[in-house]
């Protein structure tokens, strides 16, 4: 796998997968900015946020953007994400990822809704 696929593979899991595995893969001091009512969030208090522990059931990537500066990558893209007894969530998003001596962590993600496409 390359470093792309590896950078699309991880921001998949950061919405599939548990908060306690997200959260070992997210820098110290990380910020998430959030729709409301999570609004934005730093460090610890990411994980305190109950918006960001409940895992989504499927996601579909969109739109697929990235950039990549020596140890830093930008991920952008449209996600369509399901769980139960919630509407499709729509929005557009964006990560940066710091590789930190071979491993990627997420320094920063952020979500804009954007509804259903038509």
């Amino acid at each position: 796998m390359t470093d792309k696929d590896d950078l699309w593979a991880l921001e998949k899991r950061f919405w599939t997968e548990g908060a306690s595995d997200a959260h070992h893969l997210t820098a110290k001091g990380a910020v998430a900015v959030l729709p409301y009512p999570a609004g934005i969030l730093v460090a610890e208090a990411i994980w305190r946020n109950n918006a960001v522990a409940q895992r989504w059931r499927t996601v579909a990537f969109g739109d697929l953007a990235i950039t990549r500066k020596g140890d830093v990558a930008v991920l952008a893209y449209s996600v369509s994400a399901e769980r139960a007894d919630v509407p499709i969530y729509e929005a557009l998003c964006s990560s940066t990822y710091l590789n930190d001596d071979g491993v990627w962590l997420r320094l920063s993600h952020q979500q804009t809704p954007s509804g259903p496409h038509d």
